[in-house]
């Protein structure tokens, strides 16, 4: 406790990194009073009793509506959160991989890295240009006209009849403006505050529904067995605490290989010589392929809000959009496998890594500097990305396997599952970077050892 405070104290000292905190809650705190602002001639009250709000916190839905920070839920106009950024990302980083013209442009360095953002921000608004006529047809479809749900832009309610298409319009253009807006507050937060701007704003979303799923557990514990329901749900969150644990493990986990450094000799001082190591992590790619994945898993309900409705396509949405069930596990396992080796073969350069070795004087023992190296390298990369890519699905399925235990649909999404891999890799992440900033200024680390874990005395791109 006495060094938490110590750290604290350290931090408000530092007034770069106080300066980038504070401001990191401002934004925050400007996405979370936006989740509650409805859109306009939406009574925020009556749709609150509807169907739409209790649906939309069921299945895949609800996954959506927790990203959101229940935005989805509450008709905001922040409903459609990051996502469409986040889909946008997908296509473009692919495109990377497939299309030439976006291949030289990822290799001329800061330029086309802006070149790239830009069009992942056109990408971006088209994208939610097709997700947001979608979800207002829904929310129409869901609730009824004679709900008293709608009103007139002058304030009078609905109770029958056609929704006006003035509403339709209006709040097409308000989901787009609001997620070019949310991924604004991102990139801001990203280039003036502290962590990933677009990770931090997923986290807060899901730690807002947080306490709502707790109390929606313990009620129905208690409400079912009484006491024995209370020590129910004591052992629930000694699981949730022991799942929380073993993914930590596995976002920390490294993979330690010997670096041997030359001696030097400069004057009278002697340099190099001790023997360190390049730490590889078992999850290079961190949460990313989640996210990616999870992204994917929401077309179809995209596909469902503009398709003719018929027995072929009800039953493939159905079977995608069961998180309870086994096809859309299936496929969402698979699809993190595959965006794990994708995102890992994107960012990790074992390339620049030898040659940074090599310049610096160092090489892997029983390993020579230059192709071995990097081949050496590789092969480790694609042994340990395996086990863990694995371990990952794994981890992020966990939630079914909680629900067949008997817990709350809700609450079962903190069991593993996107929500707690996002969680846990974003606040490590950002406590790594607050902990650079210390250390940079010769304060005491986070850690005991004053050191990030994992962390390479070498650049990894």
């Amino acid at each position: 406790m006495k060094r938490f405070i110590t750290t604290l104290k350290n931090i408000y000292h530092i007034e770069e990194l106080r300066k980038r905190i504070l401001y990191t809650l401002g934004i925050i705190l400007v996405y979370r009073v936006g989740s509650y602002i409805a859109l306009p001639g939406v009574d925020a009250q009556a749709l609150a009793n509807s169907s739409f709000t209790s649906g939309s916190r069921e299945g895949l839905l609800g996954l959506l509506d927790m990203f959101s920070g229940g935005a989805f839920s509450n008709a905001s106009i922040f409903a459609l959160g990051i996502m469409p950024y986040i889909s946008a990302s997908i296509v473009i980083q692919l495109l990377t991989l497939v299309v030439p013209y976006f291949q030289r442009m990822q290799k001329e360095g800061e330029s086309g890295r802006k070149k790239i953002t830009q069009m992942t921000r056109l990408l971006t608004i088209a994208v939610t240009a097709l997700q947001a006529p979608a979800y207002i047809a829904n929310l129409i479809n869901t609730v009824g006209t004679s709900s008293g749900v709608f009103h007139t832009f002058t304030g009078q309610v609905i109770a029958g009849g056609a929704i006006p298409w003035s509403f339709t319009i209006v709040s097409v253009i308000i989901l787009i403006s609001s997620t070019l807006f949310i991924m604004w507050l991102g990139e801001r937060i990203t280039e003036k505050g502290i962590g990933n701007g677009i990770s931090l704003i997923i986290m807060v979303g899901i730690i807002a529904r947080l306490p709502f799923a707790l109390s929606a557990e313990f009620a129905s514990k208690v409400a079912e067995t009484g006491n024995g329901g209370l020590v129910t749900f004591l052992i629930e969150l000694l699981l949730l605490v022991g799942v929380v644990l073993i993914t930590i493990l596995l976002v920390q986990g490294t993979r330690k290989v010997p670096v041997q450094y030359a001696k030097r000799v400069v004057g009278n001082k002697q340099f190099g010589g001790q023997r360190q190591y390049l730490p590889l992590k078992v999850n290079a790619a961190g949460v990313m392929p989640i996210i990616f994945a999870q992204a994917i898993m929401f077309l179809p309900l995209t596909i469902m809000g503009f398709a003719t409705p018929s027995e072929t396509i009800s039953s493939f949405a159905a079977a995608m959009t069961n998180t309870g069930g086994f096809w859309y596990n299936f496929v969402f396992a698979t699809l993190i496998v595959l965006f794990t080796y994708f995102y890992t073969a994107i960012t990790f350069n074992p390339t620049q890594i030898a040659d940074d070795m090599k310049k610096n004087g160092g090489f892997i023992p029983g390993i020579k500097p230059g192709k071995k190296t990097v081949e050496f390298i590789d092969s480790i990369i694609s042994k340990i990305t395996l086990p863990g890519s694995l371990f990952l699905a794994f981890v992020a399925i966990m939630p079914m396997f909680a629900r067949l235990f008997g817990i709350n649909s809700q609450f079962a999404q903190f069991f593993g599952g996107t929500s707690l891999l996002i969680m846990v890799g974003v606040v490590l992440d950002t406590l790594q970077q607050i902990e650079s900033h210390l250390l940079m200024r010769h304060y005491d680390g986070l850690t005991k050892s004053g050191r990030i874990k994992g962390r390479s005395p070498l650049p990894v791109n």
